[in-house]
């Protein structure tokens, strides 16, 4: 009697506290109660990647190579504005840049059949004769609106071209690729477009509004998907052809004006050298801390 007596006067033993995602309220603790064990399992820097300077720099020439691309644009829209190359010259440049880009994807491109190449030129023929049938439109455009807004308006699009352009990708879907390009690509896409229209506003002729418009359109839409492919097929490839066509870049602006060459040598050198430095530098601050705190992720175990 007296036994039992005790052991109901007892208090009752506390149950161990279990950390658990979702097993509701346990008996006797509060709902943000927290052991001794808690800070035992915090982790610091777990998922810092520590960067090779060698390989930022390699991985930042595909910025330079795309800067050069564009920068070659601009040189034509310029000799194009002034006169200096005709009608005839953009055209056996546009039909050489088409050549050369299916070219190149018939040797480089994964997954590419005939039928989808097939697909490829159907909708090249149709986008080139609607842009033909086009271009006188594309001609009086912009006659009420002065050129020195054309100039400013085409210098913004060009700039935010490049600031939403995605390097590392291509502005249309590269044959096996299982995502699409994201909604920034597209806005960049359509800024180059407009800038190429603006461009071929102020052109004398309906032909040549015609194939300066074909051949941006062509380096804005299809460049990347080339350089994109020729990345994927050989690294080593990639690093050549950037390495010329930073060498040609520069050659061309430098005939062109010193002080442009100038500021494109910076830009370059600022992309390839100080980026990739400053970011090996900054990478020295980065504190991460992890531990129970962090949102739960759940593990299903499935079995047959």
């Amino acid at each position: 009697m007296e036994s039992s007596r005790i052991a109901r006067n007892s208090p009752p033993t506390q149950r161990r506290w279990r950390k658990v995602a979702y097993g509701g309220m346990q008996p006797g603790f509060d709902d943000n109660h927290t052991d001794e064990t808690f800070l035992q399992e915090m982790v610091m820097n777990a998922n810092v990647v520590k960067r090779d300077m060698l390989k930022v720099m390699l991985d930042s020439v595909s910025i330079s190579q795309y800067l050069c691309i564009v920068a070659l644009v601009v040189l034509v829209w310029t000799h194009t504005l002034n006169s200096t190359i005709t009608s005839k010259f953009i055209l056996i440049l546009d039909v050489t840049l088409l050549g050369s880009g299916f070219f190149i994807l018939l040797l480089t491109a994964k997954n590419l059949s005939f039928r989808l190449l097939l697909n490829y030129a159907i909708k090249i023929s149709f986008f080139t004769t609607g842009l033909y049938v086009l271009s006188p439109i594309y001609h009086t455009l912009t006659r009420s609106i002065s050129s020195d807004s054309i100039w400013a308006l085409t210098t913004s699009l060009v700039i935010l071209h490049l600031f939403l352009h995605n390097y590392s990708g291509s502005t249309i879907k590269a044959p096996g690729a299982l995502e699409n390009p994201n909604l920034t690509s597209n806005i960049s896409l359509n800024a180059s477009i407009v800038a190429s229209v603006l461009i071929a506003s102020r052109l004398p002729s309906r032909l040549l509004v015609f194939a300066i418009i074909l051949f941006s359109l062509q380096v804005f839409l299809f460049a990347p998907l080339v350089t994109y492919c020729l990345k994927k097929y050989s690294y080593r490839l990639h690093l050549f052809f950037s390495f010329v066509l930073i060498a040609v870049t520069l050659t061309c602006v430098y005939r062109m004006h010193t002080l442009l060459f100038g500021f494109l040598l910076g830009l370059l050198v600022f992309v390839n050298l100080v980026c990739p430095y400053w970011l090996i530098r900054i990478q020295e601050y980065k504190f991460e801390i992890n531990g129970p705190w962090d949102e739960a992720k759940l593990c299903f175990n499935i079995t047959d």
